[in-house]
């Protein structure tokens, strides 16, 4: 069964405070590569529980710029392993894994006269090409590289600057509808394979041999015992494991309504000054929005629950992409931001050297015999990293597993049948096959009515995030099984209606 709710949260640390055998695997962190491993060491038939400090999505998950990188900014710096490594999970995902929640993202590049610029790009954009068919994605899932006119490009980037504009060039890469809604998708998959879900469950105490659990919402702990234990606390594995050093890098988003860019249906792309496998993207996105970004600044200190951009930043993101428009944009138009801080592995010993320096590569570490800590990386190789961390789990503990199925084991809603005539875009989006099944179980009046004016959330899956999707709170839906959130007058203005159909829900 995949449907997480309160009540089975409850049960299932019940279960584990009464259980008198070690677990095969605990696994603590509930974002993308916890989740993951959680999946994949219960379909291979292991015990396994995962835990949470907070929600789902929590942390760094929920803030990435909800792409699925095919590996082309890799290849630019000479990493050919991690750039084949992303296509072939972007492969994955988007023919097997996750084929609901990703679809192909085009990615256009105005050509201004510059005719180095164009070259480079064009060079990286086949480069990229190859990798999708190294990986054996076909074009019918991802399609190639192109040349756009200049009419082309204004139809699909509206607010491109005209002047000098002689075309662009395009290709194609992975997006996904919400990278939360992927880790929820992941959990929930975890889940019917037998894996206990605990959010809001604080571990301390870490070792090889298990840890003590704390219930956040009743104060009440216990202890378990596990045969192997996977620390999958991104930017915070140092502090379940102090001999990692992690590097934490931050990347800055700005939210805008899709209006201030002419309602793109492309993501206009804008080489880095100076750089040439950097670039901004201003991509649309679910919600009438647009998101640009990212920034990757060093973030030294101490790591908040939730980042801050800062004005540089901002202003960065905002220079960047006015130098490709009609009209410059002000901060003035700006809904919303959001950042999250990458947990790169420190190549540099920590003594301040260049980001360039610290590898976007995973690593995975043993300590304390079975303490198995999977580090760096990032989303889009979640499910390659969630194998190498079972894999060393495995074999530290000395367990006895079946096979990692995880690269043909489709995530709840890629499967079940075909969608159903007459849904809403929008919900079929977020929910695939399931969504039918959203709206068929909603108890709650006016169930397929908005949750607010101009939102295309339906009450309906407030209630099922609810029922289904292990939420607990209205800021459990409203920041990480929908993304209103990332508006703030849109959370305020949805806020008491969300609390509202929680209340009745729960």
């Amino acid at each position: 069964m995949s449907a997480l709710t309160a009540q089975r949260r409850r049960a299932d640390l019940q279960t584990l405070a009464d259980r008198r055998e070690p677990l095969d695997v605990l696994v603590i962190g509930g974002g993308v590569t916890g989740c993951g491993a959680a999946l994949d060491a219960a379909s291979r038939g292991l015990s396994v529980a995962l835990v949470e400090a907070h929600d789902l999505a929590f942390g760094t998950s929920r803030w990435s710029s909800k792409l699925v990188h095919g590996g082309l900014r890799y290849l630019a710096s000479a990493s050919v392993g991690i750039a084949y490594e992303s296509a072939i999970e972007r492969h994955h995902l988007m023919t097997t894994i996750a084929p609901h929640l990703v679809s192909p993202l085009r990615q256009v590049v105005p050509d201004f006269g510059e005719r180095r610029t164009k070259q480079l790009v064009w060079t990286g954009f086949r480069a990229g090409d190859a990798l999708r068919r190294v990986a054996r994605t076909p074009k019918s899932v991802l399609p190639g590289p192109g040349n756009l006119s200049v009419e082309e490009m204004a139809t699909v980037t509206p607010t491109v600057a005209r002047a000098g504009l002689r075309g662009g060039v395009g290709t194609y890469d992975g997006q996904l509808i919400d990278d939360a809604r992927l880790v929820v998708g992941i959990a929930r998959t975890a889940a019917a394979f037998g894996a206990h879900i605990c959010t809001y469950t604080k571990a301390s105490k870490v070792s090889g041999a298990g840890a003590t659990l704390t219930d956040s919402l009743t104060g009440e702990s216990f202890d378990i015992s596990a045969r192997s234990v996977i620390n999958a606390t991104g930017v915070w594995a140092g502090d379940v494991d102090s001999t990692l050093t992690i590097r934490p890098s931050r990347g800055t988003h700005l939210v805008f309504d899709a209006a201030a860019f002419g309602n793109p249906t492309a993501a206009l792309t804008v080489p880095v000054a100076g750089s040439i496998s950097r670039f901004v993207f201003a991509m649309p996105e679910q919600l009438g929005r647009v998101y640009l970004g990212l920034t990757d600044v060093d973030a030294p200190g101490a790591i908040p629950d939730v980042p801050d951009a800062d004005d540089e930043e901002i202003d960065f993101l905002l220079d960047t992409v006015n130098v490709a428009l009609r009209q410059p944009l002000t901060r003035s138009d700006i809904r919303g931001t959001y950042s999250g801080l990458r947990p790169l592995i420190d190549g540099a010993g920590g003594d301040g050297g260049s980001l360039a320096d610290v590898s976007r590569k995973h690593a995975v570490r043993v300590n304390d015999s079975t303490l198995v800590s999977i580090v760096g990386g990032k989303l889009t190789t979640y499910r390659r990293m969630a194998q190498d961390a079972v894999d060393a789990a495995v074999k530290a503990a000395g367990l006895q597993s079946g096979s990692c199925i995880t690269t043909s084991t489709p995530l709840i809603g890629a499967t079940g049948g075909a969608v159903r005539r007459g849904l809403p875009a929008s919900l079929v989006a977020r929910f695939g096959t399931e969504s039918a099944r959203v709206l068929d179980s909603a108890s709650i009046p006016d169930a397929t009515a908005s949750i607010a004016n101009g939102i295309d959330v339906t009450r309906a899956e407030v209630e099922y995030a609810v029922t289904h999707e292990g939420a607990l709170s209205a800021d459990d839906v409203i920041e990480r099984r929908t993304r209103i959130g990332l508006v703030p007058d849109d959370a305020a203005r949805v806020r008491q209606a969300v609390e509202d159909v929680v209340a009745a829900a729960s």
